[in-house]
């Protein structure tokens, strides 16, 4: 089958908080972006499956089977698959360290980037304080964050009626709140902290939804955002150089040059 001229080939692609089992997870986008992309390397870097949300309402389209099965056919392919849970998947980590169907499972991940410098991947919950000391805090906040993703469909069904592109609100609202500024500031503070004391030169993280690249503390911090806001991964290519995709843009793109063939 003949790829489209969008299809991108990289070294290693990180996704994390999918969120599947949600009916804010942006499934048919992550979709999209697994069906346009290849790599050496694929790591789900925690809150692939929701299973706070499944207990309380069970929830699971065709879409997030496709997904799934997407990422099993990439393994039985010969990417090589790495999921680190997180918070919402806390389940999985008791099979850290085990593999199934050509998927491995780990706490945490040290990687070699193609240039040579030392990847530390992890989730990231470890270091956010609600879930350490009050995680009761932590599913009544989960909660009113699902309510505010149900808002932002809502207002992005408006945008597409409107000839707009996607917006995310809830990011928007994190960027107003002080509190919220606050919380993301001390946790990028500790997780490169913590990198820098485990001699690595990058680390990679998801779990708050907010993806950039920075130099902090004297270690790279990347995190590669999420599945049901900005809709962002991180790649490296084959030299080593990383950089974040924005799908919803990227994806605009697609829709253009397919239109203009």
């Amino acid at each position: 089958m003949k790829k489209n001229n969008f299809h991108k080939n990289y070294r290693s692609i990180w996704i994390s908080d999918l969120h599947l089992g949600t009916e804010g997870s942006k499934s048919e986008m992550l979709l999209e972006f697994l069906k346009n992309t290849e790599s050496r390397y694929l790591f789900l870097v925690g809150d692939i499956i929701d299973g706070w949300s499944m207990k309380k309402k069970l929830y699971w389209s065709q879409e997030h089977n496709d997904i799934v099965q997407k990422i099993l056919r990439k393994a039985r392919k010969g990417t090589k698959v790495v999921l680190i849970p997180g918070n919402h998947d806390e389940i999985l980590k008791d099979f850290a360290d085990f593999s199934f169907g050509k998927i491995s499972f780990k706490k945490k991940y040290k990687h070699i980037l193609a240039d040579g410098r030392k990847a530390l991947v992890i989730h990231g919950d470890e270091f956010d304080a609600v879930i350490l000391n009050a995680k009761w805090l932590a599913k009544l906040g989960s909660a009113l964050y699902e309510l505010i993703l149900k808002m932002n469909n809502v207002v992005n069904y408006l945008r597409r009626k409107l000839g707009l592109s996607y917006w995310s609100l809830s990011q928007y609202l994190k960027g107003q709140t002080k509190r919220a500024t606050n919380f993301i500031s001390n946790f990028e503070f500790a997780v490169t902290n913590s990198a820098k004391k485990a001699k690595v030169d990058v680390v990679i993280c998801g779990h708050i939804h907010r993806p950039v690249i920075k130099k902090l503390n004297g270690v790279l911090y990347c995190n590669d955002g999420d599945w049901v806001e900005s809709c962002t991964a991180l790649a490296e290519d084959d030299i080593g150089n990383l950089s974040l995709i924005n799908w919803p843009v990227e994806r605009e793109k697609l829709r253009k040059v397919k239109f203009e063939h």
